[in-house]
């Protein structure tokens, strides 16, 4: 019971965020797709399921294998969505993943542990030295999230949508 409480109140959540759609401008246009690859630290925009754009990211702090409960330290791995857009993030900005989804919940279930959420790609923590923002992906520093420089936040939130499927592998 207590993990589809926690469900509600992440879907309760995610349909008060703000659900602005950035715009789109430029040539390069919206993705149609986020790959996420966990052993290569990088996140690929893809269109018309070629790679239009690539990122290094940097993860959870305890990246090997898929987020089993809330406080694991786990990037999720499995087929997401893009459920909203927070522009006030606490770094820089962010792009709601729609973590966990049914498979999550289940697995969750069974093993009688809160599944956790608030999955995200965002910006840099403003407490990261200057110096080190550069190579952020180098260390996982996250609590389960996907983390990219402000400068390439600025990019996905240009080109991706709500509703766009991201995928992460392990």
């Amino acid at each position: 019971m207590r993990g589809l409480v926690a469900w509600l109140a992440l879907v309760g959540t995610l349909l008060a965020a703000p659900r602005a759609v950035p715009a789109h401008t430029g040539p390069d246009g919206p993705v149609d797709r986020i790959l996420v690859v966990k052993h290569e630290r990088r996140l690929y925009l893809l269109r018309d399921g070629r790679p239009v754009a690539e990122f290094r990211i940097a993860l959870g702090r305890n990246p090997r294998g898929p987020k089993i409960r809330e406080g694991d330290g786990r990037t999720p791995e499995g087929l997401y969505f893009v459920a909203g857009f927070k522009p006030d993030s606490d770094f820089y900005k962010a792009i709601l993943i729609s973590y966990p989804n049914r498979r999550d919940r289940e697995r969750a279930r069974r093993l009688g542990v809160d599944p956790g959420g608030a999955i995200m790609i965002h910006g840099l923590d403003p407490a990261i030295d200057p110096a080190l923002r550069r190579d952020h992906w180098r260390f996982n520093w996250t609590n389960g999230c996907i983390a990219v420089t402000d400068e390439e936040m600025d990019i996905l939130w240009r080109r991706v949508r709500w509703g766009t499927p991201v995928e992460i592998r392990p």
